[in-house]
């Protein structure tokens, strides 16, 4: 239930120009600010103990109440009639107030004239946000030098500091001179009379510690400040513990991966297994799966975990260049190679080598990966002496390298020294049971790294939520960055999304692999020519290639084509 401080409502209505009224689980009036008298010409005598239209007259209420439909309401724009008789026009907001099982017991409205309707000049609208979001919560009022000013009665149980160290505190001191000091992003919203809304800050707590919370920022103009005049700035406090807390171990994944489903929990359980195992391992997925992720997490639960993780992009550089990257080169190797460098496999020596994309890499390199992996042993470019590395090798890759091993595109003794362990990463169009958790654990994550607390709105959730994600966990972390980029308040809506997420392309896939080359001879030849070469062979499917001229496994596929 929504516990309603009055006097910091009385406070914060007359700071922000805004009448507030109560009522409880019947829809009677249980309090009326001055503001609201004001605004409606209503003594508070006259209302007290009545149905909620005595006060507020608005033809909309005569429907139904909107906050008790919808629980809350937010900037609404209303026209309400005076006791004189009068229209004006307001901006109403509202939440209602329930008990811990979810029954109605009350509701706290605001009021505000709208631009135009005669009022003086007062806060934007965002600034009611604040309010509305801030009842039950905590306040702190500061003036220009952010001394603070003023305060909920209950800060000082939350915070655990004495009510006079309180009033002589600072926002400094109280939320760290990160946000509010000289050079605080939030002191130069103040300065620059911007709002900001959602920021992760925390309080100090009783006993030592400190409590997470959620603050809101908004300034104060002088034509605002109804009798108090040394108040500049409003800070709406809504505790939050975790903007206080390291992410960790939860039971959505597995040391920081996200994933309740199937096929992830099989990957988790494998990890395990080979927690003292230095097979090489074979990781493949769409792009944007997390192979880097599950490779690193790989290294970290190994007995390796000691010694280096060291991570390779076989896509990114030329064959030339990437060679001297992973042996090292000496000098005079070559026109640039003006001194000695050691290589990336010498770099990882006790640890983990990651060979990220290694579907792209060059032929005349991979009989060079299959001899290290073989006998761990290599020269630099350019040079005649032989090294050793002790080396873990794990490698990964988007394409189907039986298919490029069948193409004749990646050599198939090296297809298999890798393939010692396969680990396959489903896309994420195929654990949608998953992206609940992966979007919060994402979210969080970018909000920690901006200072913000944020939250979806429904809609928004439910676009996430029914799109497919051909860029998998990577588009999403993507699409959540642009998002929070955009959202300027602590809330994401559908329009903060991008354009793809809210009219996706019906059907859009990431283009597969091309298919195989159908059979050139007709079937039947082909089958007796398969059923001749196994019968020679001896049944030795490795000879039975060598007769064929194809490799083991082209064989196998057509084996299985013609059901042999």
């Amino acid at each position: 239930m929504v516990a309603v401080d009055r006097s910091s409502l009385e406070l914060l209505g007359s700071l922000a120009g805004t009448g507030w009224f109560e009522v409880d689980g019947e829809r009677n009036v249980v309090a009326v600010s001055a503001e609201l008298e004001a605004i409606t010409g209503f003594r508070a005598e006259e209302v007290l103990g009545r149905p909620c239209i005595t006060l507020l007259r608005c033809p909309d209420c005569l429907k139904q109440c909107a906050v008790l439909r919808r629980g809350r309401l937010e900037q609404a724009r209303v026209r309400i009639y005076r006791k004189d008789g009068g229209e004006v026009e307001v901006i109403r907001a509202g939440a209602a107030m329930r008990d811990a099982g979810g029954g109605f017991v009350g509701a706290l409205e605001t009021v505000r004239l709208a631009e135009g309707a005669g009022c003086p000049a007062g806060v934007v609208p965002q600034e009611l946000d604040v309010l509305l979001r801030g009842l039950g919560r905590l306040f702190v009022a500061a003036d220009e030098q952010l001394r603070v000013r003023a305060f909920s009665p209950s800060l000082v149980g939350f915070t655990g500091w004495p009510e006079e160290s309180l009033q002589r505190s600072t926002l400094a001191e109280l939320f760290g001179e990160h946000l509010f000091g000289p050079d605080g992003e939030l002191a130069a919203a103040v300065r620059e009379g911007r709002r900001r809304e959602g920021w992760q800050a925390s309080l100090p707590a009783p006993g030592g510690g400190r409590h997470g919370v959620s603050c809101s920022v908004g300034p104060i103009a002088p034509e605002d400040r109804c009798g108090h005049p040394d108040v500049r700035v409003v800070v709406m406090i809504r505790p939050d513990e975790s903007a206080a807390e390291e992410p960790g171990e939860t039971a959505a994944g597995y040391r920081g991966i996200v994933g309740r489903s199937p096929g992830m929990q099989r990957i988790f359980r494998l990890i395990e297994l080979l927690r003292d195992n230095d097979s090489t391992v074979l990781i493949t997925g769409e792009s944007g799966t997390g192979k880097g992720m599950i490779a690193r997490t790989l290294h970290e639960t190994s007995h390796r975990a000691r010694g280096p993780f060291v991570a390779v992009n076989c896509a990114a550089l030329p064959a030339e260049l990437l060679e001297s990257e992973l042996f090292g080169h000496v000098r005079g190797a070559f026109t640039s190679a003006v001194r000695d460098r050691i290589g990336r496999f010498e770099l990882a020596h006790g640890g983990t080598i990651f060979l990220d994309e290694i579907g792209d890499l060059a032929p005349n390199l991979q009989g060079k990966i299959l001899r290290v992996i073989q006998e761990r042993t290599f020269e630099r470019v350019g040079d005649t002496r032989t090294r050793t590395t002790d080396v873990r090798v794990i490698a990964a890759t988007h394409l189907n390298l039986a298919r490029a091993v069948a193409d004749k595109r990646f050599r198939e003794d090296l297809y298999y020294r890798l393939r010692v362990i396969p680990v396959e990463i489903p896309p994420l169009r195929a654990r949608r049971e998953d992206l609940p958790a992966l979007v919060d654990a994402v979210l969080l994550r970018i909000g920690r790294n901006h200072q913000r607390g944020l939250r979806l709105a429904s809609a928004a959730s439910r676009a996430l939520l029914a799109y497919d994600w051909p860029g998998n966990v990577r588009e999403l972390e993507n699409a959540l960055e642009y998002a929070v980029a955009v959202c300027p308040g602590q809330t994401i809506h559908l329009d903060d999304l991008p354009h793809e997420i809210r009219f996706p392309l019906p059907g859009f896939r990431p283009a597969p692999d091309p298919a195989p080359a159908p059979p050139t001879e007709p079937a039947s030849p082909e089958r007796d020519r398969l059923a001749d070469a196994l019968d020679r062979a001896h049944y030795r499917r490795a000879e039975a290639a060598r007769l064929l001229g194809i490799s083991r496994t082209t064989l196998w596929r057509k084996l299985r084509e013609h059901g042999l």
